[in-house]
């Protein structure tokens, strides 16, 4: 096998590069004799090798070899190809088989070129005297597996004048392509070299100066939408070196599992870095809020899909999922320029031209032959060094736009300061002339205060005079006021005492009576201090100091914690309503002696009958123990009676003697 020598570019070959190039893309393929034979002519040019010259074998087993596919029952498997192969069964392996006839007299070496640098895995089966000689390389396997160190995968075509020879090719690939491949000759092939790695320097030149120097700006100006710029090129610069074979050649050769997941991941990369930049670009969340919801929304979920396709699914066909988001974008920018935003033209005039350049790639994938030629293949490099330098201009004229609005507002603002000035310079004039005013005024004030202090002073004197009478007159009505005090006191306790001995003498309305004993607090304190007027003593313990309880007016002893309710032993212990109520129903009792019917006083309190005659027995039987007691008086206060517990006293001691009783039984 004859090494290739790849010739390094120079400046000198500049003129010449362009001129190998056009001639490149005007060479006319070579016409073979027969309709399945590649012919190696003299005419030096290199021709694409369409359909036409080859068979395919399709190997879903993906184990047969190169003796297996000889064999006659395996070589009349082999169909025709009318055009590029689609190599659409990832599990499969492909056989390719084509014959070549060297009809070159010239002493020139040829060359089998396979464009696709991302098939996995690939053999080149070479005749020789005694079979077949296999070359092993692809994607899965280092670069330097590859018989020449070229970003494409390069075979030599050793073959002798006037013989005819059968190559066969076996490809694997884990997506979705199509077998495209050229026959060159050496000269050409080192002309091509030079012209294709020339300009793909360029284009790699262009990328990263467009990348350092709006980055230079990002650090100067602090922009964040140049550093999203800059993310966006690096990103299209990855994808490129991914889809071109430069990375695996140069910078990661012995990484096939990183060129991989570089290969895989680079166009997601490059949708998200867009995207974000697109945004940022024309400001979608303030001027297209609502279509910016749904950019984000599209995004992220093309973004999962085209992960979940190249992890789980591997279709092949995933490219179909940029569509969405970069139309949703173009939808915007062509709102946003609507809006006023004129850099946004930029941005759709670029993206015309990736459309067309994504219209070439799309039918390469599909194996669509349409238009296929030089022009086409690096037709999206030429759509992405226009892209980055029409949107690196774009922002340059959106800065600027920015900075002139600026400068207008600032210019706004000066103007207005300016009138602020001078409005500032009058009102000084104006304080001025009221500074003159007011010292005049002050004079003439000064006089007059002194003219009005003269007649204040002669007023002052006079007026002493009148306080002196008025604090004589003062002493008298003080004097005076205390004795009409003192007696509205003894006016108010004599009505108090009256209104109480009316109480305690005769019969009186339950609302004059609500006004001596207003609520349950009035009615309990007056029970305490009935209960305890002879002083406290505890009833368990016999202590006499005590401490409130938790109820109103009850008392707590502080020996034995005993507590005691001012209802306790008196007439209203238990008593089930209202105890203004059952004080009133002891007064109206004990007045009538007695004789008041209980339909009447349910009447009077609001209550059931059976409650008021219930409470009537009790408090006539109470009258009727306080008559035979020893102190009894003729006439006493009706007060004595609340204080009678007799009956509550025999119900606890029987309830303490049945107790007792059933602990003996």
């Amino acid at each position: 096998m004859r090494a290739l020598n790849l010739p390094s570019f120079s400046s000198g070959r500049f003129l010449l590069l362009w001129s190998c190039l056009l001639s490149l893309f005007a060479a006319v393929p070579a016409q073979a004799a027969a309709e399945d034979t590649l012919v190696m002519q003299p005419s030096g040019a290199d021709f694409f090798i369409d359909g036409s010259y080859y068979s395919v074998l399709e190997d879903p087993s993906g184990r047969l070899t190169i003796h297996d596919v000889r064999r006659p029952d395996r070589a009349s498997q082999f169909a025709p190809s009318t055009g590029a192969p689609n190599m659409s069964n990832t599990n499969s392996a492909y056989w390719l088989r084509f014959t070549v006839r060297n009809d070159d007299p010239s002493d020139t070496h040829w060359y089998l070129d396979l464009f696709d640098s991302h098939i996995n895995d690939v053999r080149f089966f070479q005749p020789t005297a005694t079979g077949y000689r296999q070359f092993h390389t692809g994607a899965d396997l280092p670069f330097v597996t590859r018989p020449h160190p070229y970003k494409d995968f390069l075979f030599d075509l050793p073959l002798p004048l006037g013989q005819t020879q059968m190559y066969y090719l076996r490809l694997t690939s884990n997506s979705k392509t199509s077998f495209r491949a050229m026959m060159r000759n050496e000269p050409v092939l080192l002309t091509h070299f030079q012209a294709q790695y020339g300009l793909l320097g360029g284009f790699y030149g262009v990328l990263f100066i467009m990348v350092v120097y709006n980055l230079c700006i990002y650090l100067f100006i602090g922009e964040q939408t140049y550093l999203r710029y800059v993310l966006y090129v690096l990103s299209c610069s990855l994808l490129f070196l991914s889809e071109d074979g430069l990375g695996f050649e140069y910078v990661w050769s012995d990484l096939p599992g990183l060129n991989h997941l570089i290969n895989a991941g680079a166009p997601v990369l490059l949708l998200f870095t867009f995207m974000h930049y697109a945004r940022g670009f024309l400001d979608t969340a303030l001027r297209v809020p609502r279509l910016d919801w749904w950019i984000r929304l599209v995004g992220a979920l093309s973004v999962v899909l085209l992960l979940a396709d190249i992890i789980v699914v591997r279709s092949g066909f995933s490219f179909w999922l940029y569509l969405l988001p970069y139309c949703l974008i173009y939808y915007a920018a062509v709102l946003v320029y609507q809006q006023g935003l004129r850099a946004a033209r930029y941005l759709l005039l670029a993206h015309a031209l990736v459309a067309v350049s994504l219209v070439f790639l799309i039918t390469r994938k599909l194996g669509i032959e349409f238009l296929n030629n030089h022009f086409t293949v690096y037709s999206m490099n030429a759509a992405f060094v226009v892209e980055v330098t029409i949107l690196s201009y774009a922002l340059g004229e959106k800065i600027k736009g920015i900075k002139d609005a600026r400068l207008a507002v600032q210019a706004r603002l000066v103007k207005q300061l300016r009138k602020k000035h001078l409005a500032q310079d009058r009102l000084v004039e104006q304080l001025q002339q009221n500074q003159q005013l007011k010292d005049q005024l002050n004079s003439e004030l000064e006089a007059q205060v002194a003219r009005r202090t003269q007649e204040l002073s002669q007023q002052s004197e006079t007026i002493a005079a009148q306080n002196r009478e008025l604090v004589r007159a003062n002493g008298l009505l003080a004097l005076q006021s205390a004795a009409i005090e003192k007696l509205n006191a003894n006016l108010q306790h004599d009505l108090q005492q009256a209104q109480t001995a009316r109480v305690l003498a005769k019969e009186v309305d339950f609302g004059e009576f609500s006004q001596i004993y207003p609520d349950k607090d009035a009615c309990l304190s007056y029970l305490a201090d009935l209960k305890w007027a002879n002083g406290y003593q505890c009833r368990k313990c016999g202590y006499e100091k005590y401490c409130a309880g938790r109820e109103p007016h009850a008392r707590r002893c502080t020996r034995c914690r005993y507590v005691e309710s001012a209802t306790a032993y008196t007439m209203l212990q238990k008593c089930k309503f209202s105890i203004v109520k059952a004080l009133y129903a002891v007064f109206l009792i004990n007045a009538h002696q007695g004789n008041y019917s209980s339909q009447e006083m349910s009447r009077l309190l609001d209550l059931r009958q059976a409650t008021c005659w219930s409470f009537s027995q009790k408090v006539m039987e109470a009258m009727r123990r306080r008559r035979q007691s020893l102190d009894y008086e003729i006439n006493e206060s009706w007060t004595h009676i609340l204080l009678d517990a007799t009956s509550e006293t025999e119900e606890a001691s029987e309830s303490d003697f049945s107790a007792s009783l059933s602990q003996k039984v």
